[in-house]
This record gives structure tokens, C-alpha cells and sequence, in this order.
């Protein structure tokens, strides 16, 4: 699942969740709910995986 993936490149780049929040412009709440789960849209996907350096569609698989 993609929750263990984006959790492990977070923390290799040393950001933290309001970190990536702000980066990518949504709130520190809803980036925690996709960590543990959450599905997000396309567009969310699409910036939490070009900052994160993980390919996005793996929300989706």
C-alpha cells in the first residue's frame, strides 16, 4: 500500500507532515488522512508525488 511509501520518502527527505502540507498547498489534516489511507485526487496525487519523488498513480493501484 502507498501509505508505507510516502511515510519512508517523507522521512528520507527529512519533511515533515505540515512541511509537505504547505509545500503542495493543502492542510497538515488531509496529507495525515492520505498517509494512513486516504485516497487523494488526481492533482493531489500529482503534487504529492512529484515533491515526494514517487510516481503518483501509486494512490491509485
Amino acid at each position: 500500500m502507498f501509505t508505507a511509501t510516502l511515510k519512508k520518502q517523507r522521512l528520507k527527505l527529512n519533511l515533515s507532515q505540515q512541511e509537505v502540507a504547505l509545500k503542495i498547498g493543502i492542510d497538515r489534516s488531509y496529507y495525515c488522512k492520505i498517509e494512513n489511507g486516504l485516497r487523494p485526487s488526481v492533482k493531489v496525487a500529482q503534487k504529492i508525488g512529484k515533491l515526494l519523488q514517487v510516481d503518483w498513480y501509486i494512490f491509485f493501484e
